[in-house]
């Protein structure tokens, strides 16, 4: 699939794999990532939510944008994660992060804090203008309380030249059709859902920043290169097919249901978390390992 985004169609945000002291599985993680390149992945967010960033340290943060993109070896673009609620903390990790050499940066809304819009906006903006790597802002308002208006994101677009992007899960189409209405020449827009992958891209989306890529890649690549050569039956079975296992892979906090699907496919070695997430329960993983095989996975 010709790629004209600047981060690809099917960006995985990637787990953490960690070994049984709970520390970060080098290995694992080369493994990991040679799965997602060799199966439709063109982009990389490590130490996302997905990857557990609430409980990473910053020198094991650092650890795995190294890891990461050595593994990738130029096959993917690398978008590190290194947003938090601390303004001046995300500054030291985003100034790190591209002294290595990742390919941009991912920012999630500060949580716990609840900060106004323009809280919201003077955050990303001292974030922006500290660095030169290409930003992406990311909208959960789900987990961080606090939902980035559609007028926010754009005001931050159009001031910062390096804010290139957005990752929305707020589910508001809506909110993600006037940002994209609305959004300059070359900013993009990336469901941040694998449940509202497709009806993004209808309302002209660039892509899907995926958790169920890990282990539907292929089709989800399939999908947008029907999507963006005109088979919208094609996109639409695809997109309609992946909806139970969406659901699977998020019947229990993420990632212990992908982590536990990944271990079932012989992905990874150890579906462990870390606390205060538990890894899945017998009665977890039977339905995860039910979904996947009606997925045709097993």
């Amino acid at each position: 699939m010709a790629v004209s985004s600047r981060f690809g169609r099917v960006v995985t945000a990637m787990v953490t794999p960690f070994d049984g002291n709970c520390a970060i599985d080098e290995r694992a993680v080369a493994a990991l990532v040679e799965h997602l390149v060799t199966t439709g992945t063109d982009g990389i967010v490590v130490a996302g939510t997905t990857g557990e960033s609430a409980t990473l340290s910053h020198h094991e943060k650092i650890k795995l944008f190294h890891l990461v993109k050595d593994a990738a070896r130029g096959r993917a673009k690398i978008i590190a994660g290194t947003g938090s609620n601390n303004t001046a903390d995300s500054i030291a990790l985003t100034k790190e992060a591209a002294d290595i050499g990742v390919d941009g940066v991912l920012l999630v809304t500060p949580y716990y804090n609840k900060p106004s819009q323009e809280g919201l906006y003077a955050h990303y903006l001292a974030i922006a203008e500290s660095t030169s790597a290409p930003v992406v802002l990311y909208n959960v308002p789900g987990r961080t309380s606090v939902n980035l208006l559609a007028s926010t994101t754009l005001r931050v677009a159009r001031t910062a030249s390096n804010v290139v992007a957005v990752k929305e899960a707020s589910k508001d189409l809506e909110q993600i059709g006037e940002i994209i209405a609305g959004a300059p020449d070359g900013f993009e827009v990336y469901s941040g859902d694998d449940g509202t992958t497709l009806p993004v891209l209808a309302l002209g989306g660039s892509g899907v920043v995926s958790v169920t890529a890990h282990v539907n890649g292929k089709q989800l690549s399939e999908m947008h290169e029907a999507w963006f050569t005109g088979d919208i039956v094609r996109a639409r079975q695809l997109h309609l097919q992946s909806l139970a296992l969406t659901r699977t892979l998020f019947s229990a906090p993420n990632p212990v249901a992908v982590k536990a699907s990944l271990k079932i496919l012989g992905i990874i070695p150890d579906d462990v978390v870390r606390l205060p997430l538990v890894r899945a329960t017998d009665d977890e993983k039977q339905r995860v390992s039910a979904g996947l095989k009606q997925y045709g996975l097993l």
